[in-house]
């Protein structure tokens, strides 16, 4: 399955997607995964940046409150199209592009950092998407990823839950199967019953890659690891949503920066001058 293939089911996504999400039903993202990212996230204030995979903007909009000059790209011209009627709507200075991530449409050495929120692990030929975000980003400069959790996110996986409703561990298996676009389907776990009724799932390619791939890919692509996180839900965020508690057994999604080497390097550290 290549990427244009990937980019019609995205499409047929979009619009349930974007409906759901900004009604309040992915909690997981809400509660958990965005707040972390952004609490990962150096200072950007200033800089330029692009947002790959940006879906219908909501990170990007955050991303650029944060005071950085941002463009977003997605395959799906229908998450586009929603990206820019809300900027269009509230305008943060945000320019969005219909571009696969094999192909970005930027020059080499073009913007100060990169994102890519929850998109990755989505895509088909990693090492030409990781290839691509190197060249169009600056010396010295980062990408910052968050992707499902490689361990958790696998062919085989049971949530066992006590008599309360709690999860208190997971059956998982699969993790060393290389998955390339195998579809699942399934909907926000939070979605009311009578939208579920209504509303088809989403329809989604996997594509797994384990933890030692995803990190060789960067340090093959040419990129320095610099930080790792693996996000858990404060007891604030189960209080204001119990749905997100399983998270705090498992680890659901796992947060990767990495830098581009810059023109100065001393004893394999790098010097990044001002920009």
């Amino acid at each position: 399955m290549d990427h244009r293939e990937v980019g019609k089911y995205w499409n047929g996504n979009a619009s349930v997607w974007t409906q759901l999400a900004r009604a309040g039903y992915d909690v997981y993202r809400d509660y958990l995964n965005t707040p972390a990212f952004l609490a990962m996230l150096p200072d950007v204030r200033g800089l330029s940046g692009i947002d790959i995979g940006c879906g219908e903007g909501h990170n990007t909009r955050l991303i650029a409150r944060r005071g950085a000059r941002l463009a977003g790209i997605d395959i799906s011209d229908v998450f586009i199209r929603y990206a820019i009627e809300e900027e269009q709507r509230e305008p943060l200075g945000i320019n969005f592009h219909i571009a696969s991530a094999v192909a970005i449409p930027f020059p080499d050495s073009h913007f100060d950092f990169a994102v890519a929120v929850m998109s990755l692990m989505d895509m088909p030929d990693t090492e030409i998407v990781l290839a691509e975000v190197l060249r169009i980003i600056k010396p010295g400069g980062f990408l910052q990823f968050s992707i499902t959790h490689p361990c958790s996110d696998v062919p085989h996986r049971k949530n066992l839950r006590d008599d309360k409703r709690r999860s208190y561990a997971f059956e998982l298996g699969g993790y060393f199967e290389n998955l390339e676009g195998d579809m699942t389907e399934w909907i926000f776990s939070t979605t009311p019953e009578e939208l579920k009724r209504k509303l088809p799932k989403f329809k989604i390619p996997r594509f797994m890659r384990r933890i030692s791939q995803w990190l060789n890919l960067l340090i093959e692509t040419g990129f320095t690891i610099e930080r790792v996180e693996e996000p858990i839900p404060s007891t604030e965020a189960v209080r204001a949503c119990p749905a997100v508690q399983d998270a705090k057994v498992i680890p659901f999604f796992l947060h990767i920066r990495a830098r581009k080497p810059g023109v100065n390097e001393v004893n394999g550290s790098t010097r990044v001058g001002d920009r």
